[in-house]
């Protein structure tokens, strides 16, 4: 088809520089992202073998967050579908611009142009609307591909995915078939609101990311908020543990225990001689920061903070 730039080239995309296990956690590190084993293990073998990783885990234990890092991390595009009910193969790969073929068409019938010829116009890529999927899979640099609670599309949308992750081609009709262009790293998220194709997780590479131990919490807030005290740092993480422990609608995200910090030290709530926390009312008067509904806080309040209000 006349003006497309499909890739019919059968040969592998080039690869960046191999990475051992020990070159990727320094890289994510720098990354300001602290990962555990199983993620170094899990991205260095998707690396290795050009497979696609599923990370499941509760909201807010950083599936999202690993997918920038690691671009970050590699120097590495990034690019990112998010995922939603009612996503439709359209809003992930791309559409044709109708207005700009129906204004193509009335100014080519006043300039009297070949009706065959134009026809076939119409239906070239300079008619194409290429979203985040196709962008990513045509990126001539190596690129990582975030699709984002894949759980939330319908069956139908994650099969069409099925023929992209394993055969690494993107086909659109009247258009045609996008081999891949690049070493590309596909990362889908999924909260599990309901259960995957065997088939999606077949192709894939299984990882779960659940809330980080008090240890490795500690190096994650330190690494985001470096100003931060050791003490604060600590005393705060200890408090999410506990909370996190509880019957809650909504457990505090890691994300929620840099904001905590944050918001203790803006606020002035922590000694300027000792670099100590001055009471834990300081705590309880700013943990709505984490906590995200009323029943939620009066649970906190009543089992952490021994207080009924």
């Amino acid at each position: 088809m006349e003006g497309l730039h499909i890739n019919q080239d059968k040969s592998e995309p080039t690869k960046n520089p191999v990475l051992d296990k020990t070159q990727i956690e320094e890289a994510l590190i720098k990354s300001d992202y602290i990962p555990d084993d199983n993620i170094i293990i899990t991205l260095f073998l998707a690396l290795e073998l050009g497979k696609p990783i599923l990370v499941e885990g509760p909201p807010g234990t950083g599936k999202t967050e690993l997918s920038k890092a690691v671009a970050r991390a590699l120097d590495r595009d990034f690019f990112r579908v998010q995922c939603y009910e009612g996503i439709t193969f359209e809003q992930m790969v791309g559409e044709w611009n109708y207005q700009k073929q129906l204004l193509h068409l009335e100014m080519s019938r006043l300039q009297k142009t070949n009706m065959d010829k134009l026809d076939k116009d119409v239906f070239s890529e300079e008619f194409f609307i290429k979203r985040p999927l196709l962008q990513a899979f045509i990126n001539q640099t190596p690129s990582v591909m975030l699709i984002d609670e894949i759980d939330k599309a319908d069956e139908e949308v994650e099969s069409f995915l099925l023929q992209a992750l394993g055969e690494k081609e993107i086909t659109v009709n009247d258009l045609g078939t996008f081999q891949l262009q690049n070493d590309i790293l596909v990362v889908l998220t999924s909260n599990s609101q309901r259960m995957l194709l065997d088939e999606t997780r077949d192709r894939c590479l299984f990882l779960y990311i659940n809330y980080p131990t008090p240890e490795r919490e500690i190096e994650i807030v330190k690494a985001l908020v470096p100003e931060a005290p050791s003490i604060l740092v600590e005393k705060v993480v200890g408090f999410i543990a506990r909370i996190r422990k509880l019957d809650l609608v909504k457990k505090p995200s890691i994300r929620a225990t840099v904001d905590w910090i944050q918001t203790l030290i803006v606020t002035g709530k922590v000694e300027d001689g000792d670099e100590s926390l001055r009471s834990d009312e300081s705590l309880k008067n700013t943990v709505r920061v984490v906590v995200k509904s009323e029943d939620d806080l009066k649970k906190v309040n009543s089992m952490i903070f021994n207080s009924s209000d």
